[in-house]
């Protein structure tokens, strides 16, 4: 009976979506057949709001493209007025009254600002992760903004990219599963809702991949490594429902992937069935002609071709396509089939019923930074934080006696909300000292003192402001020696019964056109370390940054590390949660930790070569100066509980055809304090068609533990856990001995084999 009633609401449901298709269809074709060809290429061009725009007047050249119909949608606008003066024209000046669509950076959080998109990969928890993105869009919602350019699922393993900040990390398997809870967030079940508001899955594809980890750098690898360990998010993120994606900046196989073909048609729709529309980044269409394909018309005409409907900022489309189309180097259905994918979404959007439906300053009043959205932001930046060193038991501090917080990020605010925060206002932060106090009250003394700039490097200090607010503070010039800075903080600090070093990075240094060669502590910052140590006082750094770091010194010479991330509006709050032991630390990395910059790339899921390292063999892969282990691995994270796993239990040794494998461990918390402990499962196929990675990420559970408890930990594991991309790119399994691993970290697991038979 349950199957019949499950069989007949499915069959309910899916005759729902082809009415409603119909319906969307007989709307925009009737519209269409209204549209010029000049109307029709208007509706591809994205333009940014923020330029032509001072509170709601708008400027005569921007005016007279909207009255005819020349722009489709626009990019970050901050004013509700000045997007509803853009509207107006649009709706009521236009030919055929066609409301705009508006998109923002919103990355990860609008006015409450979440932790950096790696810092949040860090939680393990998809629940936390979505429901970031669906706080996101309740605010965005209600400030004029129902597109966001995001999430980025960008796989990368080289923390010197400066976007590595944006993204889950290295792994696809979790990054996918991330992906999948961004969408959801975003999107919600009905597009049409005032609150919620369509994903844009990017950067189409690879840009992960970028030579040297330099920002739009070019990217060359082979299918097979595509297939298995970069398209995977991005698939994960359209089979959730994204309605739009994002083109990227590098090539594909040598084509720029604007203008690619297999990429954005073969691949993307026909292979993964994908019926959004697909934008460009900013002038990515412009910039195929650095890359050496022709020129503006040529490009545009290429663009369209592969598979790009929306134009961003370069206006290629707008000015070339209507003469491409009379050479016939395009066609009247290439643009009609742009225009209408983009009218799709503005139909799924519900703004053709309504263009001014989400804008609603009242809801704005009720829906942005509320207590609970607060709430919710610093519940994920204590999750999201990774305890990476503790010894002595110095953590968690006591509530009494007197703490010096030192360095450039201790009294912060604005960098606390990281790359890509264009919501955010720093008069709303919380800074690490502020959180200290907040903590503590009356009963600790906290004392401050800046010690050093972020850099004695001018050409690296002058990026410190390149991403600065409009109408906030930017770092002024310094008016203190490095010398004068570094003696008010050892003054102070030996005022202080523990030094709390709060150091890393400003939030310029991370994100786009932020590629770093140097990814360890600022030299500056870490002799005021070195001078810190030198008072014999305990000291804890904390680390506000972007993107991993190498750390070789300072965890040789520190006895706590707490790596917070840039972690957004409720930062110093969460920070001080975990300092004082008020929040157990339970966040993991979900990227490898360098020893130096000569190991990267360096990730945990790497395959292995035909001589493996080995201590006892000049003749192995490693190098001669330097070991060749990360500093800290994949999955990484203390807590100040300790927990122990016993060897795995598999319910089968032999399996065939679709058994199902079930792993157990027995996890037991022997600290003294509840705690979580994320128990991660890892598959390694060592004999195969293709060679296969050392280990692979395939699931994990979260759990919580009081002192003293043991649990069974149940992992269940089948078939499709055991399938990859062949040389053939078919996705399959092969049967064969595989080995399960269950652990802490990727380095630190326990082993089962078993046997699969087809």
């Amino acid at each position: 009976m349950k199957t019949l009633i499950v069989l007949l609401l499915f069959i309910s449901i899916a005759f729902h979506v082809r009415a409603q298709d119909a319906k969307m269809d007989t709307f925009i074709n009737t519209l269409m057949g209204k549209m010029t060809v000049d109307e029709k290429i208007g509706q591809l061009n994205l333009t940014t709001a923020g330029a032509f725009v001072t509170g709601s007047a708008v400027n005569d050249k921007l005016q007279q493209k909207l009255k005819s119909g020349q722009i489709g949608g626009m990019l970050n606008g901050f004013s509700v007025p000045s997007m509803k003066a853009f509207q107006d024209i649009a709706v009521k000046e236009s030919p055929n009254h066609i409301p705009l669509l508006f998109g923002m950076d919103v990355i990860h959080g609008y006015k409450t600002i979440f932790p950096i998109p790696l810092a949040m990969s860090c939680l393990w928890d998809m629940t936390l992760v979505e429901k970031s993105a669906r706080i996101a869009a309740q605010e965005a919602t209600a400030n004029g903004i129902s597109w966001t350019y995001s999430p980025m699922v960008d796989i990368a393993r080289d923390p010197r990219w400066g976007r590595i900040a944006e993204g889950a990390g290295e792994d696809p398997w979790l990054g996918s599963q991330i992906a999948k809870a961004l969408v959801k967030g975003y999107q919600g079940n009905d597009l049409s809702l005032n609150n919620t508001m369509m994903a844009c899955v990017k950067h189409f594809a690879l840009y992960g991949a970028a030579e040297a980890g330099r920002d739009y750098n070019t990217v060359d690898m082979s299918r097979v490594t595509m297939y298995n360990d970069y398209l995977p998010p991005y698939k994960a993120a359209f089979d959730a429902g994204a309605g739009s994606a994002m083109t990227s900046f590098n090539v594909v196989d040598g084509v720029p992937a604007t203008g690619n073909h297999w990429l954005l048609t073969e691949l993307l729709r026909n292979q993964w069935g994908f019926k959004g529309f697909v934008v460009t980044d900013y002038t990515a269409t412009n910039e195929m002609i650095n890359h050496g394909l022709g020129d503006l018309q040529t490009v545009s005409a290429l663009a369209l071709k592969a598979g790009t409907d929306m134009d961003m900022v370069g206006e290629g489309f707008l000015t070339t396509l209507k003469k491409s189309m009379d050479e016939g180097k395009v066609n009247i259905k290439d643009i009609d089939l742009a225009c209408k994918r983009v009218l799709e979404a503005k139909y799924k959007l519900g703004l053709f019923d309504d263009p001014y439906r989400y804008m609603n300053e009242e809801r704005a009043k009720t829906d942005v930074m509320t207590p609970e959205n607060l709430k919710a932001a610093r519940e994920i930046a204590e999750r999201s934080m990774v305890l990476l060193k503790n010894d002595k038991q110095i953590l968690p501090l006591k509530k009494s006696g007197t703490i010096a917080v030192i360095g450039p990020l201790g009294n912060s605010k604005g960098d606390m909300l990281g790359t890509w925060a264009m919501g955010g206002d720093q008069s709303n932060v919380t800074s690490v000292m502020d959180g200290i106090k907040n903590a503590a009250g009356s009963s600790v003394k906290v004392l401050y003192a800046k010690g050093s700039d972020f850099t004695d490097n001018l050409q690296l200090a002058k990026s410190v402001n390149a991403f600065a607010r409009p109408g906030q503070p930017q770092a002024s010039e310094p008016v203190k020696t490095s010398e004068q800075l570094l003696n008010e903080a050892i003054q102070t600090a030996k005022q202080a019964d523990v030094i709390v070093a709060v150091l890393g990075e400003p939030a310029a240094w991370s994100g786009e056109a932020s590629s770093m060669t140097d990814i360890g502590i600022q030299k500056v910052q870490q002799a005021l370390l070195k001078g810190l140590l030198a008072t014999g006082k305990p000291v804890v750094l904390v680390l506000i940054n972007g993107r991993p770091l190498t750390l070789p010194w300072e965890n040789e010479n520190v006895s706590a590390i707490l790596e917070a991330w840039a972690g957004g509006t409720e930062a110093g709050n969460a920070v001080a949660d975990i300092l004082f032991g008020d929040f157990n630390p339970s966040g993991k990395l979900t990227t490898t930790f360098p020893l130096n910059v000569g190991q990267i790339p360096i990730y945990y899921n790497h395959k292995n070569t035909g001589r493996p390292m080995s201590a006892n063999n000049k003749f192995s892969s490693k190098y001669l100066d330097s070991p060749s282990e990360p500093l800290f691995p994949f999955g990484y994270g203390l807590s100040y509980s300790n927990f122990d796993y016993s060897d795995i239990k598999l319910s089968k040794t032999q399996l065939k055809g679709n058994e199902k494998l079930m792993a157990t461990v027995t996890l037991t918390n022997t600290g003294k304090v509840a705690g979580e402990e994320v128990v991660l499962l890892y598959i390694q196929d060592p004999a195969a068609s293709i060679s296969r990675p050392v280990k692979e990420l395939k699931n994990f559970k979260k759990v919580m533990l009081q002192p003293g408890e043991k649990k069974e930990v149940n992992i269940e594991v089948t078939t499709s856990d055991l399938m990859f991309y062949n040389s053939d790119l078919k996705y399959d399994w092969e049967a064969g001995d595989f080995v399960i691993y269950i652990g802490t970290n990727s380095r630190d697991v326990k082993s089962a084999k078993v046997n699969w038979v087809k």
